[in-house]
């Protein structure tokens, strides 16, 4: 793997979206003025020379583990979800080419008509030839989130950071919208998001993250630019490590 390059700290990450963060302002499905946005700020990321995939939830249309609280089978609902990541996918993938950003669907579900079948070294080789790769489908397994794929992806691609796209510029001691006196975290260990049940990834993600020994960083997705500037290492964040 080459060195970063253009001030970067990193030459190449996976950035993690939830589906939430597509809704804009709505309630449900996606805000295309949003899509767009968080599509430019990674344009600018792709550009500086940084090799980068995508993993988008699917909790803006269906959520799996929401529907078998109603009574649904909970494999059938994960399915359900994990087709609702495969429309977040292609839509992330629209958004990207009218920017300019050469990209590529790879679905964790056969459904070749749309995206192509995931195959790690195929993946990696998209990468290497200068295309954004967005991992859609989750792990394809029921039982398992987005989260999980996001790490597990990471780790498979060799990437340098796993990087959490939420609606806060970090980890917080409690919701800082709800709670005005919430503290901001700079930087936990992995055992401390374990130990203290902090609201980030589920447990599985920040296990097979510290394993793997990948650093996650908890930024805000909705700031103009902070995904340029979290590669350069600045701005608010929060950054996950194993311990020293």
């Amino acid at each position: 793997m080459t060195e970063p390059s253009g001030g970067n700290l990193y030459h190449r990450v996976l950035l993690k979206v939830s589906g939430e963060a597509l809704m804009g302002d709505g309630e449900y499905g996606l805000d295309p003025k949003t899509v767009n946005a968080i599509a430019a700020d990674v344009r600018d990321v792709f550009a500086s020379g940084v090799q980068v995939c995508l993993v988008i939830g699917g909790g803006n249309i269906f959520r799996g583990i929401a529907a078998a609280a109603r009574g649904m089978d909970r494999a059938q609902g994960d399915y359900a979800g994990m087709l609702a990541t495969v429309i977040n996918a292609l839509s992330m993938q629209n958004a990207l080419e009218h920017a300019g950003v050469p990209t590529r669907v790879m679905s964790a579900i056969q459904m070749s008509s749309v995206a192509e079948p995931y195959i790690r070294r195929r993946a990696s080789r998209h990468m290497e030839k200068g295309r954004l790769v967005i991992f859609a489908a989750g792990t394809g397994n029921p039982f398992f989130t987005t989260d999980t794929a996001a790490a597990l992806r990471a780790a498979e691609m060799d990437c340098d950071a796993l990087l959490k796209g939420t609606q806060v510029d970090g980890v917080y001691s409690a919701d800082p919208r709800k709670d005005p006196n919430a503290r901001r975290y700079q930087e936990l260990t992995y055992l401390d998001v374990l130990a203290n049940d902090l609201n980030v990834m589920d447990a599985s993600a920040i296990s097979l993250a510290r394993e793997n020994k990948l650093p996650i960083i908890v930024f805000n997705i909705h700031a103009q630019g902070a995904f340029a500037k979290v590669m350069r290492g600045e701005g608010p964040f929060t950054r996950i490590v194993e311990a020293q």
